[in-house]
């Protein structure tokens, strides 16, 4: 086993959604256990700050030099995902890719339009299709490769007024089972995790647009809806990512792995 600091050394990953959330905290630890990362978001600014970021925290550590790469793309378009792989495979092939971009969406069949079910679809479904066909065909002919990809509790639970966010979360484990299904004899893992609430940016964006003056109290009731009885972190769901797209994590494939604070089989 490689020593706790060099788990990934040596390896290049490739991570949507990298510059905030999940998908920094992802690219975080990534960066720090040895990996080259590219950093793929389609707001290139937060994109460069948070590469710029992890560049300083590693120097003031004393560590190595965290390699990060940073690439606007917007994972939804096919022009931008083809341009944006191309520079990468360039540089080397891709160990791991973490299909982490998505958006939020909140309601009902009946209030959720057309336009938006497209739109999420778009996000969350179509640009892992695009980012997971631009990787596999080389992973395949090297005979290794780890994908993970970012799905929910709201896959495999009823959540309130989230039709068309559950609807691109189911289809996210239909895609990772079936990509494992396809390439596990090559070589090729693909696992999801399943994230219940996790304390985001997003989550505080929410809270002050849709209960001004009652963040507190409302991020106090949603940290309750976990058994556990808070929120997840980023920096939780970073730590598995790490173990799955790891060599330790080599048996598993075909999987997804709820991190949820006890919400999916102890609520209620």
């Amino acid at each position: 086993m490689r020593s706790d600091s060099q788990r990934l050394a040596g390896k290049i990953a490739a991570v949507t959604g990298g510059a905030s959330g999940i998908g920094r905290a992802i690219c975080e630890a990534f960066g720090a256990q040895g990996a080259a990362v590219h950093l793929l978001d389609i707001d290139g600014e937060a994109a460069g700050a948070a590469a710029e970021t992890m560049r300083r925290d590693a120097s003031a550590r004393g560590g190595p030099t965290v390699a990060v790469t940073v690439h606007r793309c917007d994972v939804s378009e096919p022009d931008d995902v083809e341009l944006a792989f191309r520079r990468i495979l360039e540089a080397g092939p891709v160990d791991i890719l973490v299909n982490n971009a998505g958006i939020a969406h909140v309601g009902t069949v009946e209030t959720t339009t057309p336009e938006e079910l497209d739109r999420l679809y778009r996000v969350n479904v179509r640009s892992v299709h695009l980012c997971t066909r631009a990787v596999v065909g080389a992973m395949k002919e090297r005979s290794s490769g780890v994908i993970l990809n970012m799905a929910s509790v709201a896959a495999s639970a009823g959540v309130a007024e989230r039709f068309a966010y559950s609807m691109t979360k189911g289809a996210i484990l239909a895609m990772t089972y079936s990509v494992a299904r396809d390439y596990a004899g090559h070589g090729v893992r693909c696992v999801s995790i399943s994230p219940a609430r996790i304390h985001t940016p997003f989550v505080d964006g929410y809270l002050s647009a849709h209960y001004p003056g009652r963040e507190a109290e409302m991020f106090e009731r949603l940290s309750a809806t976990q058994p556990i009885g808070r929120m997840g972190t980023p920096q939780e769901v970073a730590e598995l990512a790490l173990y799955l797209c790891s060599d330790e994590a080599g048996f598993a494939t075909g999987m997804d792995y709820p991190l949820d604070g006890g919400f999916l089989r102890l609520h209620g």
